[in-house]
């Protein structure tokens, strides 16, 4: 039996109904992969100082964090990490900015780790803000490095389009969550359901200081045409340092990301290009075409 027109539509609303339904009551599910850990773990790292502290956000909310420590350190890395498991196994990447001399902090996001509180976007918005602040206590702005990876680069480009910290890296960042996840669920009306946009590529726009992005270009989670279109958005104070053969996991596993990170940290911040003096203000001229 053939089904008429009408029947075929209910049947298609019905379908994306179900779907938005699904999306809107279980996206924390596949957007946080969260690692719950005992009050009483003890964080331990080979050949690094590490302090551990806890800032009470409100009664029942706590953000735990680590700081990772260096005898002169030449400024602060606030590293905000990815979606998955917490700050114990996060940390071992510490060392690759502990070794170029700068300290680094970093938090468990809400329900992370020792974290406590309930999630939402603004909520943790406001929880990197107050961290934020706390460092600007001790340490000067321009001496704060904001460094965001794949879901942290939402959070570190927020952050540093309200401050004005030295500079913003950028590792497997994406466009936004929501554009990602439309990858798979191809609706307009997501938007409407979707609780975590992590609009990255608007925050952006408003992002003042130095822009570094790094990406795999095998990246199959958040595809490298993400930083692409990134990178087009401020495009006179951002860098793409591509990571040939990359993915989103094993990036760290590529010297060509080490040697970008080093030649990143121990970069000065950029001066104004010499527009007398170098050929930035030439422009070839066309060939004129021949007349028969």
């Amino acid at each position: 039996m053939v089904m008429d027109i009408k029947t075929i539509i209910i049947i298609g609303v019905i379908v994306v109904a179900c779907v938005l339904l699904f999306v809107y009551f279980f996206q924390e599910k596949f957007i946080f992969l969260p690692e719950k850990l005992a009050k009483n773990f003890k964080f331990q790292y080979k050949n690094q100082d590490v302090e551990e502290y806890n800032i009470e956000i409100k009664e029942g909310v706590v953000i735990n964090g680590l700081h990772f420590k260096t005898k002169e350190p030449k400024g602060v890395i606030f590293y905000l990490k990815g979606n998955s498991r917490s700050i114990k196994g996060w940390g071992k990447f510490a060392v690759d900015f502990t070794s170029q001399g700068w300290d680094v902090i970093m938090i468990d996001y809400r329900g992370f780790g020792k974290s406590t509180g309930k999630r939402s976007q603004k909520a943790m918005h406001a929880d990197v803000q107050r961290v934020y602040d706390e460092i600007k206590k001790n340490v000067d702005e321009k001496y704060i490095i904001l460094y965001g990876r794949s879901l942290g680069s939402g959070f570190a480009t927020k952050l540093a389009s309200v401050n004005n910290p030295r500079m913003l890296i950028l590792t497997c960042p994406y466009y936004s969550i929501l554009k990602n996840i439309q990858r798979y669920i191809p609706l307009k009306t997501l938007k409407f359901v979707v609780k975590y946009s992590m609009s990255t590529y608007k925050w952006l726009k408003y992002v003042n200081c130095p822009i570094k992005i790094i990406h795999g270009t095998k990246d199959k989670m958040v595809p490298y045409k993400n930083s692409l279109k990134l990178a087009e958005i401020k495009p006179k104070i951002t860098r793409l340092y591509s990571i040939i053969g990359g993915g989103h996991k094993n990036i760290h596993n590529f010297e060509s990301y080490h040697r970008a990170l080093k030649e990143i940290l121990n970069s000065k911040l950029p001066e104004e290009i010499d527009r007398e003096h170098t050929s930035i203000a030439f422009n070839r001229s066309k060939r004129k075409k021949k007349t028969q």
